[in-house]
């Protein structure tokens, strides 16, 4: 089976470095598209404008607010198609960064990807994940190739709210264990290949570095102001992740993320709370030790992650909610059985129930409490 190993074409990390992007759009087109976060667009449409004016023949702002959906992206793709667009750039939270992706689809040419907060390890990879309206997971969709170009700004990171650079390494930390599932699995990553030695060691590395710094990046996110140890967590959380997921692949984890979106308590969580309890839960089907998943929750409640369902959002009929969540995962998720044994319903339903158990239910660890 053939081996393969996928990522960006350039990466850049730092604080200033939304600067370089005078420097870098010219080099992939001349009438760039801005999908810019609603949230973005009174504090960085002037700079962007500012800065980009004297490099470019034009440049067009699409406001991006809500979700990811089909109809959102094909939105976008008609301004941009009415301003000629021949570059792409996605800058903002995941969904943002993903309708760009969405568009690049449509319309082809470059994309540059500026992430403002690192919640997920999107920017790197040639996902597109579409919602529907109600916030129910609809489609996958795939670029042809990576992003052309990832810049992030360490300061506009370090400045975001601490849920979502907590929610970052939660979706991070999870990778060293799907990967290695995937590689003895024998299963596919996302480039329909085998795993490369490289995937998994990076997804390890990737791990340690989380475990050896992520607290004291969360100081540094409190100052907002960065630190050696952000830029370390934030190369993690978005370039080793994405690296070691696109390339090593995915296993029960984010497979649960399917069945997630079908409990509407839960569409409130966001992505990367939601793989870290479902880290939890494949550790449980692993039949991991008590004493190191109990060691990993302490983490996690260190750092402000969700240790059961009622940290996500899920306090009533638990028993009903975990069946739904087991049977949409085993039903609609394609990376389920990239695991070690097969994993029907019932037995992912009672590693969920295990995982929720014991301190998961103690008042004050839902998600961005910071305990």
């Amino acid at each position: 089976m053939i081996r393969v190993f996928g990522g960006p074409h350039r990466y850049l990390q730092g604080p200033g470095a939304l600067a370089e992007l005078a420097a870098l759009v010219p080099m992939y087109g001349k009438r760039p598209f801005v999908v810019l976060d609603v949230a973005l667009a009174d504090t960085l449409r002037a700079r962007l404008q500012a800065m980009l004016r004297d490099v470019v023949e034009t440049i067009r702002f699409g406001v991006f607010s809500g979700e990811c959906t089909a109809a959102g992206i094909d939105a976008m793709a008609q301004a941009a198609g009415a301003a000629q667009s021949d570059l792409v750039l996605g800058i903002g939270g995941g969904k943002a960064i993903d309708t760009a992706k969405g568009l690049r689809i449509i319309r082809g040419g470059a994309l540059i990807v500026v992430p403002t907060v690192a919640s997920n390890d999107a920017p790197t990879s040639r996902l597109v994940v579409l919602y529907r309206e109600d916030h129910a997971l609809s489609e996958v969709r795939m670029m042809p190739t990576n992003p052309d170009a990832v810049v992030v700004d360490s300061a506009i990171i370090a400045a975001a709210p601490r849920r979502f650079f907590v929610a970052g390494i939660g979706d991070a930390l999870s990778k060293k264990f799907e990967v290695e599932q995937c590689e003895r699995a024998g299963g596919l990553n996302f480039y329909q290949a085998r795993p490369t030695a490289l995937a998994v060691m990076i997804a390890d590395q990737c791990y340690r570095t989380l475990r050896a710094h992520a607290l004291d990046a969360l100081e540094a996110v409190a100052r907002k102001t960065p630190n050696e140890a952000l830029e370390r967590v934030v190369e993690a959380t978005i370039l080793s992740s994405g690296l070691a997921f696109e390339s090593g692949g995915l296993s029960i984890a984010h497979a649960l993320t399917r069945g997630f979106s079908a409990i509407s308590a839960l569409q409130g969580a966001l992505h990367g709370e939601q793989v870290a309890f479902g880290l939890l839960v494949q550790l449980c089907l692993e039949r991991r030790a008590p004493a190191f998943i109990a060691e990993l929750k302490a983490f996690y409640r260190q750092a402000g992650l969700p240790v059961g369902l009622s940290g996500l959002g899920l306090v009533a009929d638990k028993d009903q909610a975990i069946r739904t969540i087991a049977q949409r995962t085993v039903a609609d998720a394609p990376y389920v059985q990239q695991f070690q044994t097969r994993v029907d319903a019932q037995q992912l339903a009672q590693a969920i129930a295990q995982a929720d158990r014991g301190p998961a239910d103690e008042p004050g660890h839902g998600p961005g409490t910071g305990r």
